[in-house]
């Protein structure tokens, strides 16, 4: 079977290192990938918002399976593109459909969601340019810390959290007439501060049946101790030491299975990856936001503990026939150190050499992000450059093997963050 991933990041490195290992994979193709996947897969450059070009390899390489990595695409509709062309609508698709996609396309989409089907939430209230007025008011009226939210889509930089009303009111004018976010911006979700510990949910659907993947936990903002800016994710942790069964059970029964059933009530298409962001508040677990697709950097620590056939189990998503498919997972812990350039999440230099990346291990696997070739040298070529994942017996364990690792590694003004699980 020929298999196409779409996206460049470490979770399609991830992805294409878990499909490598079927031994029912022909080839394997990731559209454009970067310098680590061309170790297990065949890149092909092209612009993965150009959906001709996508049709075009689909054909040419005679691809059986898509799996689609990042939110754009699927915000754009390119699960719908393939499934309404006649030419390629018998390619099997990992990736729900653009009306699905609007869990994560619109949070305001996901929040009325949410609110419909009586999954636990923080209240909002949703605001644009027209009622900018009314929004500044809302915030006057409501405790610190404020919670912003962007609409649409912003690379996981698009929430601001701040304690001070004029700092709030500053940031909501910036976003919804200054164009903070772009259009993605032009409305703007205030929501209650819910305080307590997060972690990540995953979640495969094939439309009716689902199964939940292994837990993890990220670390978005870039400096220690959670502060400063937030980034795409510095970090990640799995399993998560704090959801004890009790508390696993009450995630599936009040947010999961009314999310799968929710979809199905709504007449949503939905064969993919659902992650659900959640925050532990007191002994109640309530949902930040929905991603419809894989998380980055959980991918990483998801994946390995996986001990199914990956692509089997894919193919059971997009054939609909996941009830059946009998999922096994490891109980080893895995961690996962980002290494990114100097100025990330800002500006940031590109074109770096990078040196001392080490070989696989049994305990340790580089995937590359921000990575490309150039004269036989591999280069940063964006804000995250690698994710250092090993494995442990506890997080702890696996943590001290992924920062070796990360030591390691040298490139022009390299940062990681050096308290990766300080609050488990």
């Amino acid at each position: 079977m020929n298999v196409l991933v779409i996206g460049s990041g470490a979770r399609e490195h991830a992805f294409c290192w878990k499909l490598s290992k079927s031994t029912n994979i022909s080839e394997l193709y990731v559209a454009p990938g970067n310098a680590g996947t061309t170790k297990v897969a065949t890149n092909l450059n092209l612009d993965i918002s150009d959906f001709k070009k996508i049709k075009e390899c689909l054909l040419t390489y005679n691809i059986t399976l898509m799996i689609v990595g990042p939110e754009i695409p699927l915000i754009e509709g390119l699960v719908d593109f393939v499934e309404n062309d006649s030419e390629i609508s018998h390619v099997l698709t990992v990736g729900p459909s653009k009306k699905g996609a609007l869990l994560e396309g619109s949070k305001d989409f996901s929040k009325e969601f949410m609110h419909k089907h009586n999954i636990p939430t923080a209240s909002y209230k949703t605001f644009d340019r027209k009622s900018i007025s009314e929004g500044l008011a809302h915030l006057e009226n409501i405790k610190p810390p404020y919670v912003l939210k962007a609409d649409g889509p912003a690379a996981g930089k698009g929430v601001v959290i701040l304690s001070d009303l004029n700092s709030a009111k500053e940031e909501l004018t910036n976003m919804l007439l200054n164009d903070k976010f772009g259009s993605s911006g032009h409305n703007v979700v205030i929501e209650e501060f819910l305080d307590g510990i997060e972690l990540s949910c995953f979640v495969l659907t094939d439309g009716n049946s689902y199964k939940i993947l292994p837990y993890a936990k990220d670390y978005k903002r870039i400096g220690e101790g959670d502060t400063g800016l937030n980034t795409g994710g510095m970090g990640s942790i799995s399993p998560v030491s704090f959801a004890d069964q009790e508390f696993l059970e009450k995630i599936e029964k009040r947010i999961i299975i009314p999310t799968i059933s929710g979809l199905n009530k709504d007449n949503i298409p939905y064969r993919g990856f659902v992650f659900i962001g959640l925050i532990k508040v007191g002994e109640d677990p309530y949902v930040i936001e929905y991603n419809v697709r894989m998380g980055d950097p959980e991918t990483q620590v998801v994946l390995p503990r996986i001990k199914s056939d990956f692509l089997d189990l894919m193919i059971s998503t997009a054939n609909q026939t996941l009830k059946d498919f009998n999922i096994e997972i490891s109980n080893e812990s895995y961690s996962n150190v980002v290494l990114v350039a100097g100025g990330y999440p800002e500006s940031y230099e590109k074109g770096n050499e990078i040196k001392g990346i080490p070989n696989d291990s049994e305990n340790s696997i580089i995937f590359h992000a921000g990575t490309k070739f150039y004269e036989n040298k591999i280069l940063t070529n964006g804000g995250r450059v690698l994710s250092a994942v090993s494995r442990g017996e506890n997080f702890k364990e696996a943590l001290q093997k992924s920062y070796d690792i990360a030591n390691q590694i040298d490139y022009k003004d390299k940062n990681y963050r050096k308290d990766i699980g300080f609050d488990l």
